[in-house]
C-alpha cells in the first residue's frame, strides 16, 4: 500500500517471484554484492526497485537473512483501495471500476502495479516496507487464499525451469494465469 496524506492506494499481492543469489543465474545477485543490489542482501523486508527495459520500475522485497542476498518481485496485484488515483498514475482514462478486465489494467504486471502505486528507484529503492512510519509499507489484510500455485517464473530466460513463482490459484489479476 501507498500512502500519500489522507490517500492510500492499495492492492492485495497475488502473485510473486523468488530470486535467490548466487545460486540462481536470473536474480541480480548472481554477480555478487554491487551499489545497484545492495538492497538484496538485507535486512528482509526492504524494497529493491530496478528499472526494466527503459520503461518500467519493478518493486523487489528483501526476503533472507541479512548478508544473504534474495529477494521477492511483486508480479501482480489485486487493485482493493484508491483505485481512481491508481488509474490517474498509471493515466487511464475512462477505466469502468465494475471491470475485471479494466481492473486487470491497475496492477497485473510488475510494471503496471509499479506504476499504479507510483513506485520509482529513486523515490524508494531501499525503504523499510514494514515500518508503519513509511509511505510504502506490504501488510496484512487478513486474506487467506483457498490454494498457492507454484509454477516456473516467467518472462526470463536464465534458470527460467525453476518453480519459484507464486500466485494465488485463479485469482484473475495474475499477470499470467
Amino acid at each position: 500500500m501507498r500512502k500519500e496524506g489522507s490517500k492510500l492506494i492499495a492492492g492485495r499481492i497475488v502473485e510473486v517471484e523468488a530470486y535467490l543469489g548466487a545460486d540462481d543465474a536470473a536474480a541480480h545477485s548472481a554477480a555478487g554484492r554491487t551499489a545497484r543490489n545492495d538492497v538484496l542482501w538485507g535486512p528482509p523486508g526492504h524494497a529493491y526497485v530496478y528499472f526494466i527495459y527503459g520503461v518500467h520500475y519493478c518493486l523487489n522485497i528483501s526476503c533472507l537473512p541479512d548478508g544473504e542476498a534474495g529477494g521477492i518481485l511483486i508480479r501482480a496485484l489485486e487493485p482493493v483501495s484508491g483505485l481512481e488515483a491508481m488509474a490517474a498514475a498509471r493515466e487511464l482514462d475512462g477505466l469502468d471500476f465494475d471491470s475485471v478486465r479494466d481492473l486487470r489494467k491497475l496492477g497485473s504486471g510488475p510494471g503496471r502495479l509499479s506504476d499504479a502505486l507510483s513506485v520509482t528507484r529513486p523515490r524508494d529503492n531501499g525503504k523499510d516496507l514494514l515500518s508503519a512510519r513509511c509511505d510504502l509499507q506490504v501488510r496484512d489484510d487478513g486474506f487467506v487464499p483457498d490454494w498457492i500455485e507454484t509454477t516456473p517464473r516467467i518472462g526470463i530466460t536464465k534458470s527460467a525451469d525453476m518453480p519459484l513463482r507464486y500466485v494465488i490459484d485463479g485469482n484473475k489479476f495474475l499477470s499470467r494465469p
